[in-house]
This record gives C-alpha cells, sequence and structure tokens, in this order.
C-alpha cells in the first residue's frame, strides 16, 4: 500500500495507536518485528491481555521487536519511537502535555485495559495527527474509540476479518464508522514503514 498512491501527507502524523485482543499477539510481533527501525512515532498498544500475569507477555514481545517497547508508568511522558504497552489490568489514557495517565477504574467492555479509552484519549489529543489500527478480537472493544478517532480526523486502518484469527472486533470497528483502509498485516507493516 503506497501512501504516494493515497495522497497522504506522512508528515503530518505524530503517534500510531494500536488495539487488539484475542488473535492479535502474532500479528503485533510481525509488526514490531519488521517495522523500520528508524520509525518514529510513538505507537500506543492497548491489547487485552491475562490481568494477573505481570510478566512475559512484553518480553515475548521484545524478543524480536526492532523497538524498544515499554510499559509506561502513570505521568511519564511520551517519547518519540517507543512503543508503549498498556500494562496488565490498567487503562492507559494519554493526556495533554504528553504524558500517560493509567488507571484502574471500572472495565469498560469487559476489558481493562480498553481499546475505547486508549483510542478516544489518543485521538483527543493528537487529532488528525493519529493512525488508529484495529486487530483481530473477540469483543467489541475498540469500535467506538475508532468511531472517535475517525471524527476528530484520525487515519483508521482496520485488519481484514477474513485474515483475523477472530473478527468480531474487526467487523465491530467497520461497522462503527467509516475506515479508511482494510489491509492484511502484511499490508498495515508496509503502510508503516512507508511513513519512514
Amino acid at each position: 500500500m503506497s501512501i504516494e498512491k493515497l495522497n497522504i501527507d506522512k508528515t503530518q502524523f505524530r503517534a500510531v495507536v494500536i488495539g487488539g485482543s484475542a488473535g492479535s499477539f502474532q500479528v503485533i510481533t510481525k509488526i514490531l518485528a519488521e517495522i523500520n527501525p528508524k520509525f518514529d512515532l510513538p505507537i500506543f498498544m492497548a491489547l487485552h491481555r491475562l490481568k494477573h500475569v505481570r510478566n512475559g507477555f512484553i518480553e515475548a514481545l521484545a524478543l524480536k521487536s526492532n523497538k524498544v517497547i515499554i510499559e509506561p508508568d502513570d505521568k511519564e511522558s511520551i517519547k518519540r519511537g517507543i512503543v508503549y504497552l498498556a500494562p496488565a489490568n490498567y487503562h492507559m489514557n494519554i493526556e495533554l502535555g504528553n504524558k500517560f495517565a493509567l488507571s484502574t477504574e471500572e472495565m469498560v467492555n469487559n476489558s481493562r485495559p480498553a481499546i475505547d479509552l486508549t483510542f478516544d484519549t489518543a485521538s483527543y489529543v493528537y487529532k488528525n495527527k493519529i493512525i488508529g489500527i484495529m486487530l483481530s478480537g473477540a469483543n467489541k472493544d475498540g469500535a467506538l474509540g475508532m468511531k472517535k478517532l475517525k471524527e476528530r480526523g484520525g487515519f483508521t486502518i482496520v485488519q481484514d476479518p477474513a485474515e483475523c484469527t477472530i473478527d468480531t472486533m474487526t467487523r465491530a470497528a467497520i461497522s462503527s464508522t467509516k475506515i479508511d483502509l482494510i489491509l492484511k498485516s502484511q499490508e498495515i507493516i508496509k503502510f508503516l514503514n512507508n511513513l519512514v
């Protein structure tokens, strides 16, 4: 997928936010392994994961990643080129002033971290300068967040439901708003690398 063909100003973007649940781990691992090491936008990842398993997940992602992956602390400043993973059992919100706000408030869509909250707060801060990507998953978390991201001028990408292990999440996002691109995982990687 060529950005030039889409007539997108690739310099406008300031961040990427990715949501996923069941079936997204392999896709995320692939994205992180194949993304250009020079990709310098921050990437926020809200992924459904086991609440009480604190170790192993980020280490598994980091094994093949071309990028540094961290779980941010509350009020931590956002830096370019870092991949930020929502900590287990915490909502990860993006705040004005280029900071994270973590919370253990009520679950949203039976989820904490809730993809809806990360997408909503990230798009509130970055407006039309953010790319939202929805991957495989088993519930509808993220659909409302994707709708808000689109309404604020953000660019929306959904993994092709035909490729997803479980397509509930991607189909819910597609039903919620007009998605800019529906791509297979390899095309998502190509799209991101075209931003470099």
